[in-house]
């Protein structure tokens, strides 16, 4: 995005990141309170039913598609990176080898694995974006005020909101981590920590009350910092990019990129570029299938496939998954190989499953009336700003949309 419009489009970078949290705070403090997965909560809602599952999870399932693109998007470019590598190795054969590792990782449940490494690998690439963004006041590609500042006049480029839409669906957090974050929450997080939710038990409000405090810290210093990173790979792309008249396309995409960070610091940060892609784009096909795998399994279970209630059915299904689910996207990206558009695509996809999720969210905030848990004020209008704020962006693109064609 940031290649295609610049800086004109800063504003709904860090309206992407900021707006977002309070729906996904909503739907934590749910998981807490109720021990409800995301699964459970959209079949909650009211409305029509269709084979036993509600229209909300229908339609979630109606946008897998476009989210199976997005997904072979991202490990077509885990595949090209390594192909830069090491070339001796086709790219399709690192689409294969690619699958194997993550779905093994994740059927065997390596995750403590995985998470330092990548924890370690981010850290180090957070630092050279930084770092390239501070080098480029020595160079050509100096960001001025007056760049900055074009940033937040409010304007929406009509011949990229495609693109615009898409970044806006997937940087911060995203409709579809929202729904994920709760399996995480009762599984590993806490509403495990809470307990198994007990109205009127002291002991146990305490505990709930002491953790969705955790969680409030937890997600805004987790937006900071993803803020503060997205807009520095976002100022990256603006000025190096942008003003060359560069746009990651087909398999250049890891070349132009990386020249975001050679044309500040040297070529010598070439090999830190690519070594901190393959975290953040590896570490993104893990953690997404860890997730899926839950989710999809949830969501099979409504319509008799599995039992996720029950640990074996739950854990058999998720394996079949955690196999399933990178075939097909290695298939979909070795179809098409235009790894930018197919995350595009899922971007998307992903701006309007927000959407129902912030409709589900505004529901959810209504019915939450336990008594010794109420949140409070600030929280009851972030949740309403937040909802408000981004279905009227939703209807703006459309208008504008509408207004182009």
């Amino acid at each position: 995005m940031g290649a295609e419009v610049g800086f004109v489009g800063l504003w709904i970078i860090l309206l992407s990141c900021v707006i977002k949290v309070a729906i996904q705070l909503q739907f934590g403090r749910r998981a807490i309170l109720t021990g409800e997965t995301a699964i459970d909560s959209l079949d909650s809602l009211r409305g029509p039913r269709w084979g036993g599952v509600n229209w909300a999870v229908t339609l979630w399932l109606g946008i897998l598609p476009l989210k199976i693109l997005q997904m072979g998007g991202i490990v077509g470019g885990v595949a090209l990176l390594t192909a830069m590598v090491i070339p001796s190795i086709s790219v399709t054969a690192w689409c294969w080898i690619l699958v194997f590792v993550v779905a093994s990782l994740v059927a065997f449940n390596r995750y403590r694995m995985i998470e330092r490494a990548a924890l370690s690998l981010l850290a180090a690439f957070t630092v050279l974006t930084l770092s390239s963004v501070v080098a480029l006041q020595w160079t050509e590609f100096a960001v001025s005020a007056e760049d900055v500042l074009s940033g937040f006049r409010g304007e929406l480029p009509a011949g990229a909101l495609l693109v615009i839409y898409a970044a806006f669906g997937l940087t911060g957090v995203g409709g579809d981590e929202i729904l994920m974050y709760t399996y995480w929450l009762l599984e590993k997080g806490y509403a495990a920590y809470s307990g198994k939710p007990a109205p009127g038990d002291p002991e146990w409000e305490s505990r709930a009350r002491g953790w969705i405090r955790v969680m409030y810290l937890d997600a805004l210093l987790s937006m900071v910092a993803y803020t503060i990173v997205t807009v520095a790979f976002y100022l990256l792309g603006a000025a190096v990019l942008h003003a060359q008249g560069l746009t990651p396309q087909g398999h250049d995409t890891i070349t132009t990129l990386s020249s975001m960070y050679t044309d500040s610091l040297g070529p010598w940060a070439n090999a830190m570029f690519l070594t901190g892609a393959f975290a953040v784009l590896f570490s993104t096909l893990f953690s997404a299938l860890a997730a899926w795998t839950r989710i999809f399994a949830d969501a099979f279970s409504r319509i008799g496939w599995c039992e996720f209630r029950e640990p074996t059915s739950r854990t058999r299904m998720i394996r079949i998954l955690s196999w399933a689910f990178p075939i097909a996207w290695a298939i979909v990206y070795l179809v098409y190989e235009a790894p930018v558009a197919m995350v595009v695509l899922g971007g998307l996809a992903t701006s309007a499953l927000l959407l129902l999720v912030v409709y589900a969210a505004l529901v959810f905030r209504a019915a939450d009336q336990h008594p010794a848990l109420k949140p409070g004020a600030v929280y009851t209008v972030a949740v309403w700003v937040s909802g408000a704020s981004i279905a009227a962006f939703a209807l703006y693109g459309f208008v504008r949309a509408i207004g182009v064609a």
